[in-house]
């Protein structure tokens, strides 16, 4: 240690002496002390510092320093805590090879985040794969689904006209027996052979001697020949027997 570093360290420490007695706390901040003192810097102030406790004059507690002694530090004086030894520059660490106690070096860290992602890669390639094959099957999916769609449409509307058509047929009917009965006959009494009968013929394009041949027998000729007669007469007019 150098004169002046003497001579600031012996001035802390006649500051400190001022402040508090032996065994105690200091209550003031080493900083504020050194520009009490007009040190030039706050590293003069710790260098002093430093140097005190180096000599047992001082040592940490509680967030500060504590005074241990009074004496005034000598030219000559050793230090009594020695300071940590320096590490030699041969026993850095290297850098591409792992250290000393087995820990992982950045060459293990960087093969390490090398294979997973590529581990991560193959699962994003098999996951889009999954990805595609549903969306095909949706599509595929939705494409029968139009298919069953559309077929009832055209079902629904094949319905819708089959009925129309029933419906058209079952007035005619309504209408043709109603012609043939007369107006004095119940729409509800059953139709005999002779009228069913009749009623084919006049659907199928023949004549009422054509549907009286077709039937065959004495007495469906005499029944046809009653229809005939029936169908012969006006609509307004009772049918006979």
């Amino acid at each position: 240690m150098n004169d002046e570093s003497l001579q600031r360290a012996n001035a802390f420490l006649a500051a400190v002496v001022e402040r508090v007695a032996v065994g105690e706390v200091m209550t003031d901040t080493p900083a504020e002390i050194g520009r009490a003192l007009g040190l030039p810097d706050a590293l003069s102030t710790a260098r002093a510092v430093r140097a005190l406790i180096a000599r047992r004059r001082l040592e940490p507690a509680n967030g500060s320093y504590r005074l241990l002694d009074a004496r005034p530090v000598d030219a000559g004086e050793k230090e009594s805590i020695g300071r940590r030894p320096r590490r030699a520059r041969g026993a850095a660490k290297p850098r591409g090879g792992r250290a000393a106690g087995g820990s992982p070096g950045y060459s293990d860290l960087g093969r390490a985040v090398a294979d997973k992602v590529v581990e991560l890669g193959r699962e994003n390639a098999q996951l889009r794969a999954e990805a595609r094959q549903l969306r095909e099957e949706t599509r595929d999916a939705r494409a029968r689904m139009d298919e069953a769609e559309r077929r009832a449409r055209s079902s629904s509307e094949r319905a819708r006209e089959l009925e129309g058509r029933a419906e058209m047929a079952e007035s005619n009917l309504r209408s043709l027996l109603a012609s043939a009965r007369g107006s004095n006959v119940r729409s509800d009494t059953p139709v005999g052979d002779a009228e069913m009968a009749a009623i084919l013929g006049v659907l199928k394009g023949e004549d009422a001697e054509q549907s009286g041949v077709a039937t065959g027998g004495p007495s469906d000729e005499h029944d046809d020949s009653e229809t005939g007669d029936e169908l012969a007469q006006p609509s307004g007019t009772p049918a006979a027997g």
